[in-house]
Formats: C-alpha cells, sequence, structure tokens
C-alpha cells in the first residue's frame, strides 16, 4: 500500500498540475475547464496499473542495461497508457452524456495532434524522474532512496 500511495501521490501531483495548466490556457480563451476530479481518478487508475506492470516485470529484460534504459522505456509504455485511459474516459464520458462511444472517440480526436502529442510529451517527462527514483530504488535499495531523500544527508550515507 505505501508504494501505491507514493505512485498515486506523485501521478496525482502530475496530472493536478497538467489540469492546472490546462484550466489557466483555457481561460485566456474564455473557455471553462473544471474537470479537477479527471486526475486523481486517472492517478488512483495507473497508479495501480503501474504496480501490475512491477508485478508482470515488465521492463525486466532491461534490468541489467545502464538505469537510462528501463527508465525510458518503462516512461514511453506508461506514457502510451495514459493516452489509452484517456482514450476511455473519453468514450465512457460519451456514453454517459449521450454522444456514444463514436461521439467520446470523435471527442478525444478533436482536440487534434499536435494537444495530444503535446499532453503526450509532458506526461512523458513526468515519467522520466518517476521510473528513474524507482530504478535508483531497484539498484541502490529503497530505504537507501529512502534515507537521501528524506534524512538529513550526514546520516543516509551510513
Amino acid at each position: 500500500m505505501a508504494e501505491y500511495a507514493i505512485n498515486f501521490i506523485y501521478l496525482a501531483l502530475v496530472f493536478a498540475a497538467f489540469t492546472q495548466y490546462r484550466r489557466l490556457v483555457l481561460a485566456a480563451h474564455d473557455i471553462i475547464y473544471t474537470n479537477y476530479w479527471v486526475a486523481v481518478i486517472q492517478a488512483l487508475i495507473l497508479g495501480k496499473v503501474i504496480m501490475i506492470g512491477a508485478v508482470f516485470r515488465l521492463g525486466h529484460s532491461l534490468e541489467q542495461r545502464p538505469l537510462i534504459f528501463p527508465t525510458l522505456y518503462k516512461a514511453v509504455i506508461f506514457t502510451f497508457l495514459v493516452v489509452v485511459l484517456n482514450l476511455v474516459e473519453h468514450a465512457i464520458k460519451g456514453l454517459w452524456t449521450g454522444n456514444g462511444l463514436a461521439g467520446g472517440f470523435a471527442e478525444f480526436l478533436d482536440r487534434g495532434p499536435h494537444e495530444l502529442l503535446a499532453g503526450s510529451l509532458v506526461i512523458f517527462v513526468a515519467l522520466i524522474p518517476f521510473f528513474a527514483v524507482k530504478e535508483l530504488g531497484r539498484v541502490l535499495g529503497e530505504e537507501k532512496i529512502w534515507a537521501l531523500f528524506f534524512r538529513n544527508v550526514d546520516r543516509a550515507g551510513g
């Protein structure tokens, strides 16, 4: 549960920041955006998906290579999963509003390739430090990483 909580907190902060950025950009064009709970739901789901990926040892074949390889691999895979979750979210929203699956998919695609690519790029870049710290924890030990981040530096080394 502690690992899930850490996953959730990081992802919720990233998705909430992205949601707030989207709200501010749209507000400049007098468009109201209030889908704040979507960030929390996405973080809950993706946090669980990341844990399932760890159970299935996603990227296991890259663990003997330099840490950049499993880090980037996992960032790419989970960025793709965020896009898929976003598509599913729009499909459910289309069903909920009476527009059907096709209406939900159309709403997703109406954002255009530039916005979809930009959103994916932001998520990808945000996931790199997340998986980098996880990979460091795998190699150095989670206790060492915890000590480095949350204890005084002079005590973390010993």
